[in-house]
């Protein structure tokens, strides 16, 4: 009796063991499933082979010219034997040429050039060849009466030379009312071909107000009139003072 109950109880003790022993191998069975698998699934960290791939590279900037390359050797090689270097002369920048002068427009005086000459005091003749100068009807040069810029439009004004006097029925119909006044007028007109004149404008008058030079400047169109003679030539369209005087006793020129 006791040995079996020894043998039974031995048994009972070894069961247990064995069942222990199992559950931890199949956990350590079930461990290294599990890592496996874990492995399988992972990417692959191994390198590609040599060989495989190859790694191309290009320049981005364009070739230089020949002329460049070898210029470039050339500056480095004279560098490195310590001789100077030759730059091409900087030329200087051209500058615009200058804007050219405005042209004046000539100068227009009534009468032309030979007015303008006759103003130049060397080419006037003395006293003495006046009368040599002078033509049949005159003889004489004609004198200003004012100087330069006293007439209109700032010309020389002559004094008058008649060639035939107006008469006293040529003056009536523009004088005013009742006969001209003791006094005078004094107008400036234009010589034109034919001994007459135009263009005339009113310059002074006595008594002021009177109205004696609007009354020569009307009737100016009937004046008879030379041109003014300046180195031998007659000036047509020159300018001339005309001046009448009116006296109890009639008209003075």
């Amino acid at each position: 009796m006791p040995a079996a109950s020894y043998l039974s109880g031995s048994n009972r003790e070894r069961t247990p063991l064995r069942r222990r022993i199992l559950s931890l191998s199949l956990a350590i069975a079930a461990h290294v499933l599990v890592v496996l698998l874990l492995l399988r699934l992972a990417p692959s960290l191994t390198p590609p082979p040599k060989g495989e791939t190859s790694l191309s590279t290009f320049d981005a900037l364009p070739a230089a010219a020949p002329a460049e390359q070898h210029a470039k050797a050339t500056t480095k090689a004279q560098a490195k034997r310590g001789e100077p270097t030759k730059t091409s002369p900087k030329t200087a920048p051209t500058e615009p040429p200058p804007p050219a002068p405005p042209v004046k427009a000539p100068l227009l005086l009534p009468g032309g050039m030979e007015l303008f000459d006759a103003a130049d005091i060397s080419k006037l003749g003395s006293k003495s060849d006046d009368g040599a100068r002078g033509n049949a009807d005159s003889g004489k040069e004609s004198v200003a009466a004012y100087g330069p810029g006293e007439g209109p439009g700032g010309v020389r004004l002559y004094n008058a030379e008649w060639y035939r006097e107006p008469t006293n029925a040529e003056l009536t119909g523009y004088m005013p009312p009742g006969g001209p006044p003791i006094g005078f007028g004094l107008i400036a007109c234009q010589t034109v071909p034919d001994f007459r004149v135009e263009n005339c404008r009113a310059l002074a008058e006595s008594p002021a107000g009177s109205g004696v030079a609007r009354a020569l400047r009307l009737a100016a169109w009937q004046f008879r009139v030379k041109p003014p003679r300046v180195g031998g030539k007659q000036m047509i369209g020159a300018w001339v003072r005309i001046k009448i005087t009116f006296t109890p006793g009639g008209m003075s020129y």
